[in-house]
């Protein structure tokens, strides 16, 4: 096995998922935290506790006569409370429609209306309804258009047509919602054939060629609509923007005394918090007919005020990314919905395994990289290291290094930096085993100059026949490796698209590390094999790498990737388990000396004093001699 760092192809195929799920998870993380401390040091925002007026809101019904003259009146409200007390009994109807005027409900469309419910009471908990129902898509929707969902909600028994005779603003509330989401396109790269096309036109991916963002008109058929019985006193002015837009104030402007209070109807949550862009339809000409499955359901105050401050946060990030500015680690905009997917998809007990793991992946990682440096600084020797793999395992990391960089669109930036962290490991671990030189060329080379690798000293024998093993391992790698990779570039080059010949190149070598990157460590088992030892191996660097490619294997199965890189993920498990099976049979006494002159540093010194000859009893002297107590510790040692 070599001292090498055999997990790296891997690690470059899963990192970019188990980033986005750190990225996600730290988000939300520091979104509780400001929250806990905003509520410690600015207090809730749904105490009562005024800017300029009356900590107490009265009720709407003890509110000034309509008509009397309130001084200091404030248009902007500045605390406000509920219009209609907990446990209303409350009937709703929603209709469906292109457009924001919506004509009297009489006479409007029966098709249009997707949800009558009447008797829902505000405030309890066990109350729940569910619709499923199609209709049919409006051909303004087809055409880019909104689908706007008119909600109308009144106390039970009073009129909800604000047409009709009888309805007053008091008793009941109308306002709309898009039910449809406008989100970017993901950009789709334009590639084509390299051979066997006469054209050689660019593969017509169905996107047209337009600078900047590309929109489009996406609907998801489940919708949870959620009254917050519990949102109590707030102050407006102060209310989260996410939170504000689902607060409509009472509409005749009433004011309390002070005039600086007022009221505002029951929030209506519409929750497309756990609705994923995966799930969603597009919208255009050839959609005609849609399901719509509603929730209704009443909802605490404290997820409501969650579910709308971090799903409007994505919503933004989203339009940023699309825009073509920065992001957190170089995303684009999707990683929270990767982390969605996973609470969504996920079992919950294999969940909560792996949030741990993913805490002691990044332990690991760091213990693993110590270790790695440690103990290829106090290596002395060559014993066992396959040259071939480091400068192999070199070139494969560069290759995946540009595969990244090639499709840099989403690829984070850290990602990037620890590629580039890796490839310097591996080249440091090069100048350790050898010297490289830069040496005048032959007269008959068509560069000046070479670079040489050349041995740091005569090497011992042991050492020469790790180089000889290392050579016949690798002769029957390429054996395999070679035609493997040939067939691989030319089904590509036939039957596969690719942006250039730069391109084709990258991807075909990035193919075969994925698929192929695991031959690279069998030299080292073979080179264990032929010394019957693996003494000179790193063991907690190796143990540490080990722990993490299972991990890796656990995020292979909660994280949505390509089913080539779920099997990339298991190959080293193979390779782990051979080795254990020669740590077995190649057992090492870690007390003594092994033999590569490795350890067993204070073994040394007690076997020098143990070998020293005991001094003999003077002529005629009957009495034992006595023996220090460093030499009776060196005697007992050599037992």
């Amino acid at each position: 096995m070599p001292d090498v760092a055999p997990q790296s192809q891997a690690n470059a195929e899963v990192a970019p998922a188990s980033s986005r799920l750190q990225y996600a998870a730290q988000s939300i993380g520091i979104f509780f935290l400001v929250q806990f401390l905003i509520s410690q040091f600015l207090g809730s925002g749904n105490k009562n506790a005024s800017s300029g007026g009356s900590s107490v809101v009265p009720s709407f019904g003890d509110r000034p006569a309509p008509g009397s003259e309130i001084t200091n009146y404030n248009s902007i409200p500045q605390m406000i409370a509920p219009i209609w007390p907990l446990n209303s009994t409350l009937d709703i109807r929603i209709y469906l429609a292109p457009s924001l005027v919506m004509p009297p409900l009489s006479s409007a469309s029966k098709d249009s209306l997707v949800l009558e419910e009447k008797g829902f009471t505000l405030g309890n908990w066990k109350d729940k309804r569910q619709v499923d129902t199609t209709f049919k898509v409006p051909p303004e929707v087809q055409n880019n258009g909104t689908l706007w969902a008119h909600f109308y909600v009144a106390l039970k028994g009073h009129p909800l047509d604000p047409g009709a005779k009888g309805y007053s603003p008091t008793n009941a509330h109308h306002f709309f919602y898009p039910l449809n989401q406008v989100l970017p396109k993901k950009k789709v790269a334009k590639t084509r054939k390299l051979i066997g096309e006469s054209d050689n036109k660019p593969v017509d991916n169905g996107e047209q060629e337009v600078s900047g963002p590309i929109f489009a008109s996406y609907y998801h058929p489940n919708f949870t609509m959620s009254f917050i019985p519990d949102s109590g006193t707030q102050s407006y002015v102060n209310l989260h923007p996410a939170v504000r837009q689902y607060v409509h104030l009472e509409e005749s402007g009433a004011r309390d005394a002070s005039g600086q209070n007022g009221w505002y109807y029951p929030i209506l949550f519409v929750n497309t918090f756990w609705q994923l862009k995966d799930h969603m339809t597009e919208l255009n000409s050839t959609v005609k007919e849609l399901p719509l499955h509603i929730d209704l359901n009443n909802l605490a105050n404290w997820k409501f005020s969650m579910y709308a401050s971090i799903g409007e946060g994505q919503k933004q990030n989203q339009k940023k990314a699309a825009s073509g500015g920065p992001m957190p680690m170089g995303g684009d905009g999707s990683e929270f919905d990767d982390f969605k997917r996973i609470l969504i998809d996920t079992n919950i007990y294999l969940l909560s395994t792996t949030v741990i793991v993913t805490v002691l992946h990044m332990v690991f990682e760091g213990l693993a990289f110590k270790s790695d440096i440690s103990h290829w600084r106090n290596k002395r020797d060559n014993v066992g290291i396959s040259f071939r793999t480091i400068l192999a395992n070199v070139f494969m990391q560069l290759i995946v290094f540009l595969y990244l960089v090639d499709n840099s669109d989403g690829t984070s930036w850290m990602i990037l930096l620890g590629q580039g962290v890796g490839i310097l490991l591996e080249a440091w671990k090069i100048t350790k085993t050898v010297d490289v030189r830069l040496r005048e060329a032959a007269p008959d080379s068509w560069l000046p100059y070479k670079v040489t690798f050349e041995d740091k000293h005569k090497l011992s024998e042991t050492e020469e026949k790790t180089k000889e093993y290392d050579e016949i391992a690798f002769r029957y790698l390429y054996m395999i490796a070679v035609p493997l990779l040939g067939a691989y570039a030319v089904y590509s080059l036939l039957y596969e698209t690719h942006k250039s010949w730069y391109s084709f190149v990258i991807t075909t070598l990035v193919g075969s590390v994925y698929a192929y990157g695991f031959l690279m460590m069998v030299p080292s088992l073979y080179i264990n094999y032929r010394l019957k030892s693996v003494a000179h191996m790193p063991a907690k660097a190796m143990t540490y790498k080990f722990l993490n490619t299972f991990i890796d294997d656990l995020f292979a199965f909660t994280i949505k990737m390509p089913t080539l890189h779920r099997l990339a993920t298991l190959r080293d498990d193979v390779i782990f388990f051979v080795y254990i099976y020669q740590a077995w049979a190649y057992r090492v006494d870690y007390t003594r000396v092994n033999e590569f002159g490795q350890g067993g540093d204070e073994e040394q010194v007690d076997e020098k004093l143990a070998n020293k000859p005991l001094a003999a009893a003077p002529s005629g002297n009957t009495s034992e001699s006595k023996v220090t107590g460093i030499e009776k510790g060196a005697a007992k040692k050599r037992k």
